[in-house]
């Protein structure tokens, strides 16, 4: 399915029944990483994921990209479907817009799983700022292909596959988020005490995303917690992903007000782990 939204055509997907929940994906990324994920939850939730513009299935803008108009474009998204507000669960780009959402729009976000995301371009680790597929990104910018990027990899299969811009504009994109990444977002993590929902923070121990700088997330946050996913890195949405469906399980449990069975089930299945 299509929407209009800030101009474009996105393609969009709408499963399950329930509360609410919508899925923001990550930069150079498409629906493809997070559906896993978004299946089982559609069990319990009426599931809503869009794809940005220069993203998997929806075509490219002109211009560059910017947080503060992903954010836009989710409330304009939410409005589409006549949701008041909605649970969220973002990915890396996805989990930093959704941060954003609830510090703009609070009364529009009911809960938050931010995987990966960060406040400014200094939560990435490495002494320059290694960004979230360094790998993918600096062919863009380089022309040379680094050894170990699987999931860059993966990703630029992805593009190929599926954007209607064609194969040869996927470097147009790149260069796009590498500015994105190295310059914005720009969050005071002071002003996360202005975040109404419960949130959780989740990144990997080998992520991209430093450790630490999860952990200011978390604390910053009035109703924050963290997880650190154990042998994980950005990638971790497809490293860990039955680890990743009990922790959001649970958390959108107690979220949602499920009961305490649905959380005993959930630890109970994260033993058996």
């Amino acid at each position: 399915m299509r929407v209009r939204i800030g101009g474009a055509d996105l393609y969009y997907e709408v499963t399950g029944a329930g509360e609410p929940l919508v899925v923001l994906h990550g930069g150079f990324c498409s629906l493809e990483p997070l559906r896993p994920l978004a299946g089982s939850l559609a069990g319990d939730f009426r599931v809503a994921a869009y794809e940005r513009p220069g993203h998997g299935r929806s075509a490219d803008t002109p211009g560059p990209y910017d947080f503060e108009q992903g954010v836009t474009d989710a409330a304009a998204f939410l409005d589409s479907l006549a949701l008041d507000s909605a649970h969220v669960v973002g990915y890396s780009d996805g989990a930093t817009i959704g941060l954003m959402l609830a510090l703009r729009h609070p009364e529009r976000v009911r809960s938050l799983v931010a995987i990966s995301g960060n406040l400014d371009p200094s939560g990435f680790t490495g002494d320059s700022g290694d960004l979230p597929w360094a790998g993918v990104s600096a062919a863009s910018v380089s022309g040379r292909v680094e050894s170990g990027a699987a999931q860059p990899d993966r990703e630029r299969d992805l593009y190929d596959a599926l954007s209607p811009d064609g194969p040869e504009h996927a470097d147009v994109v790149l260069g796009k988020l590498r500015r994105l990444w190295t310059t914005q977002p720009q969050i005071d993590p002071r002003t996360l005490g202005g975040v109404t929902a419960p949130v959780l923070v989740v990144s990997g121990d080998r992520d991209t995303i430093r450790v630490d700088h999860s952990q200011l997330i978390a604390t910053s946050l009035p109703r924050g917690q963290l997880c650190i996913v154990p042998d994980a890195t950005h990638d971790l949405v497809a490293e860990q992903p039955a680890f990743l469906e009990v922790v959001v399980r649970r958390f959108l449990a107690a979220a949602t007000g499920a009961g305490a069975d649905a959380g005993a089930d959930a630890g109970a299945d994260a033993d058996a782990g």
